[in-house]
């Protein structure tokens, strides 16, 4: 196998590692109103989410598009060379930026898994490769504008029209059925909210699968093994098949610490909130699916959730976890660009397939670290139902706390 190759498959397998971390981290995005409400059981929820992004999955490439040509400058877009590498760069070298970049986002996806902040797996994404491009090429090497467009401006605006969204979406519930008891309003938005999450799973495969269907992509089209004009009509049919199943075996593990976050510990949820919370995300996320967009689904369902919480009269909103959550998003990009910025220098200085897999090494490793540390506080579907802990204002529930709904 020569040193190319090798690479390659690396990187293949380390895309994939990102996808499943993409899918076990964004569980929470769909499922965890509903599993707080008691609309589905944690077991059921995930395994729901898991078969709608499964499908979803095949649905678009818009997405995946966009991040082979919005993100880096690694190809000529235009004119008689396009797809073709920049003349700076040779194969190997164009590999090991997208798989430091990857190395990057995994372990802040891991990081603050850990801690069970709802961190955007997209962003970490793109400050990977942004990172380790900055260090392989320098700032020509970013597509600025691509990353304002279709990245940042999103970024900024998505969070705010969803929790606006939400809240008014909120405000309308509550006022029509003013009349109508409280038992029964929760059973019959309990129905609506597992078809409104049901849908926010489906776009959640729809977009994120794609990322890594994108990244794969760029490599293939790096190393000649993809012509770059032919992702807008569809990509082979197994890079399809691997991201849709990477991303529901994820999804179907769930990322409890997470969804314990977003469904006990930003806000006291009942049925008609989430409901409201799941029909404002799954809207805005298939509305920027569709437009090409790279939208964070942990900014849209996060900023839908705090919608909830304003749109209720009385109801309580955690802003110490919120403010965790915002210090998270604002760190997401730079912190994993510095790490992919790290991977890239380490592999360029050792050089080749022995620098590759001295990258893969380090990421094999702080993932293992950062697994078996969290094994010690464990969060899964028996516990993540628990009453919040006001004092540690965490994740981690109190010794002998269970769910109810395990």
């Amino acid at each position: 196998m020569t040193a190319e190759m090798l690479i390659l498959v690396l990187l293949i397998v380390t895309a994939l590692g990102f996808d499943f971390t993409n899918g076990f981290h964004d569980t929470g995005n769909a499922m965890a109103t509903s599993i707080a409400t008691g609309a589905l059981k944690p077991k059921v929820a995930v395994g729901l989410s898991a078969i709608l992004n499964l499908v979803g999955a095949f649905l678009s490439v818009e997405v995946a598009a966009t991040i082979t040509k919005d993100v880096l400058k690694i190809q000529a877009t235009e004119g008689p060379e396009a797809g073709q590498l920049l003349d700076n760069l040779d194969a190997n070298t164009a590999l090991i930026i997208i798989f430091a970049g990857l190395i990057g986002a995994i372990l802040w996806n891991l990081f603050t898994w850990l801690f069970g902040l709802p961190s955007s797996s997209s962003h970490a994404l793109f400050g990977g490769l942004i990172g380790s491009g900055l260090a392989a090429i320098g700032t020509s090497g970013i597509n600025w504008h691509g990353i304002l467009a279709k990245v940042v401006v999103p970024a900024l605006f998505a969070p705010v029209i969803a929790c606006v969204v939400a809240a008014v979406g909120t405000l309308l519930i509550y006022a029509i059925t003013n009349g109508i008891a409280e038992h029964r309003k929760e059973k019959g938005f309990r129905t609506g909210q597992i078809a409104s999450a049901s849908l926010v799973s489906l776009a959640h495969g729809t977009g994120d699968a794609q990322k890594t269907m994108g990244v794969i992509a760029l490599a293939l089209i790096a190393t000649g093994h993809l012509d770059s004009a032919s992702v807008a009509h569809g990509l082979p049919f197994w890079v399809v098949l691997t991201c849709a199943a990477a991303i529901a075996l994820g999804t179907w593990l769930g990322g409890w610490r997470i969804i314990r976050t977003l469904g006990k510990g930003l806000v006291e949820i009942k049925a008609p909130q989430g409901m409201a919370a799941e029909a404002s995300s799954a809207a805005i996320i298939l509305t920027s699916s569709v437009a090409g967009m790279a939208l964070s689904t942990t900014h849209v369902a996060t900023g839908s959730i705090l919608g909830t919480g304003l749109g209720k009269k009385g109801a309580e909103v955690r802003w110490g976890v919120a403010g965790r959550m915002v210090i998270a998003w604002l760190t997401t990009l730079p912190a994993a660009a510095l790490v992919g910025a790290l991977c890239f220098w380490i592999a360029h200085l050792i050089g080749g397939a022995p620098g590759a897999i001295v990258i893969f090494g380090i990421l094999a490793a702080l993932s293992a670290y950062m697994y078996f540390r969290a094994q010690k506080q464990k969060v899964d579907h028996s516990n993540v139902n628990a009453e919040w802990d006001e004092e540690t204002d965490s994740p981690v529930p109190a010794a002998g706390d269970a769910s109810t709904q395990a």
